[in-house]
């Protein structure tokens, strides 16, 4: 048990000193520019990758929010069971997210995804019509990359393949994007 222990946890200090961080500071100069224009931020994932988009949304619209002037405009997609199971029933699971942003999105907003294979459909086709329409698009997924990777305008990495790990690692992700706005003096000002 004490190897696999060990062994576990080099594996998850690689994966995370795989984080690209001037994709990370590239990330957070997004979000900050969509708070500047007071634009819209909406975070989906699915399983462990949509609780990610969850307490990233909680953080950003809470906990930076209470460190600047104007609150963040923040909502994750995957926290409204009751739409879901309507879109996913009604029409397609794979509609789940993309028939969210067509109520709410406009351009200038900026849709971010944590996935780990980056080939789920639904976070595929949200990211789809939202670089159709002017949605600045971000993803953070795992080493397969997926067809989300080749569809977003900016796309993280995490090269591990692991899913426990790369939401780990997601999740250090989205805290950075959050702690930038609380720890980070010049992040506050508008």
């Amino acid at each position: 048990m004490q190897l696999w222990l060990k062994e576990y946890v080099s594996a998850q200090h690689k994966a995370l000193d795989s984080v690209p961080l001037d994709g990370v500071e590239r990330l957070i100069q997004t979000v900050r520019a969509a708070w500047l224009r007071d634009q819209q931020i909406f975070a989906i994932g699915n399983g462990g990758s949509a609780a990610n988009a969850s307490h990233f949304a909680t953080d950003l619209g809470k906990g930076s929010s209470d460190k600047l002037p104007r609150r963040v405009r923040v909502l994750s997609l995957t926290d409204n069971v009751a739409w879901l199971t309507a879109l996913g029933n009604d029409y397609s699971y794979d509609d789940a997210f993309l028939r969210q942003l067509q109520n709410y999105a406009r351009s200038g907003d900026v849709l971010l995804a944590a996935s780990v294979s980056g080939n789920s459909p639904n976070l595929v086709k949200a990211f789809e019509w939202a670089n159709a329409h002017g949605i600045e698009t971000a993803a953070i997924v795992g080493a397969k990359r997926g067809k989300l990777a080749e569809t977003a305008r900016q796309t993280l990495v995490i090269e591990d393949t692991h899913y426990g790990r790369v939401e780990d690692v997601q999740m250090h992700i989205l805290h950075m994007l959050c702690y930038a706005f609380m720890e980070v003096p010049e992040m506050q000002s508008a």
